[in-house]
């Protein structure tokens, strides 16, 4: 049967916070209350992601824990998401897996209607889209390459796989303006202002991706930092 990790002190909740691009500790002043045997149960529900459990007062304060929490670490954005479960808030398995799934964003995170949500709260608002089929024999050499490019840009780029095999992902492919018979490709997205660019390859490559992503961050901060010559020049005319 899968069980969380007892973590009783800061070293060893810290290596297995860092050990993992998603870890999920619950934080219990008591493990024998109801939302800890719900977090117990939610453990065995989510095979793919590394559960600990911590009760030591010690580690608790150190991670400025002031009542019951779950808390959701990753590396991608090196962001921390807290689900505090107050006095007379019913935290069940439904409400904790949606918790989970909606914040375990990764170096790459797969597009679904959950993560969706997760990527538009995430601080990081540049974020690159690579639209490929997972049926193909070539998925696997460009999944890797991808998420090769993906861990330089921690915390400036967010990275999306949409996985084109699945129906409902056709839409994401139209809002860009792409169809099946151009894929592979990438897009970039900013989320503040919706802006995009799209690049159509004929082989994914570590180079491409970095050099495609660079300069759509780089076309951004010039636009940022030109802004206010512009309206000067606006308001003198």
């Amino acid at each position: 049967e899968r069980k969380p990790v007892l973590l009783e002190d800061i070293p060893s909740t810290a290596a297995f916070i860092d050990g993992a691009e998603v870890a999920v500790v619950g934080f219990f002043e008591d493990s024998e209350k109801s939302e800890a045997l719900e977090f117990l149960t939610t453990v065995k529900n989510i095979p793919d992601i590394p559960f600990g459990i911590c009760t030591s007062s010690q580690v608790l304060s150190h991670y400025n824990i002031t009542q019951n929490t779950i808390s959701l670490f990753r590396m991608v954005d090196n962001k921390r998401q807290d689900l505090e479960i107050q006095d007379g808030n019913k935290v069940d398995v439904a409400k904790l897996s949606r918790f989970i799934r909606i914040n375990e964003l990764r170096w790459v995170t797969e597009y679904n209607p959950m993560t969706a949500v997760g990527l538009f709260d995430s601080a990081v608002q540049t974020h690159l889209l690579l639209f490929s089929d997972k049926t193909s024999s070539l998925h696997t050499e460009r999944i890797n390459k991808y998420r090769e490019a993906a861990v330089a840009f921690q915390g400036k780029a967010l990275f999306i796989l949409v996985d084109l095999s699945i129906k409902d992902n056709d839409r994401v492919l139209s809002y860009f303006h792409l169809k099946k018979s151009q894929l592979p490709a990438l897009a970039a997205y900013y989320t503040a202002d919706e802006e995009q660019d799209v690049l159509l390859l004929d082989e994914v490559s570590v180079e491409r991706i970095t050099d495609f992503c660079n300069a759509f961050m780089e076309r951004k901060e010039e636009k940022k930092t030109s802004k206010p010559e512009d309206n000067l020049f606006r308001e003198e005319l």
